[in-house]
């Protein structure tokens, strides 16, 4: 049986985990998750709620990982990323009219 190198990754803001592993040629990209013990370590974690990718392209859980892949396990996001932008240009325009009225 062949095996393959892979990575499974998660990262949060304050820290990130890569786990290594090796898995038989033809594992999907869930099976390689669950083999990997991340849910275990996540509990939070639900695998059929997942958003996965593979070098920052999205695939499906049952996608075929092939050697040397690294599996990302996207968190959801905790805002819209207009409206984050929104937010920073906002804040930006507040601090430039501080400076130019002396506040």
């Amino acid at each position: 049986m062949v095996m393959l190198p892979i990575e499974v990754c998660y990262i949060l803001p304050t820290n990130q985990v890569v786990l290594p592993l090796e898995i038989p040629q033809g594992t999907t990209v869930s099976e390689a998750i669950i083999a990997s013990g991340i849910l275990k370590i996540f509990p939070e974690l639900k695998l059929l709620q997942l958003q996965v990718g593979i070098y920052s392209r999205k695939v499906a859980l049952d996608h075929i990982v092939d050697s040397e892949d690294r599996i990302e396990i996207y968190r959801q996001l905790t805002i819209d990323p207009k409206r984050a932008r929104q937010l920073r240009v906002a804040k930006k325009k507040r601090i430039i009219n501080g400076e130019k009225t002396g506040l």
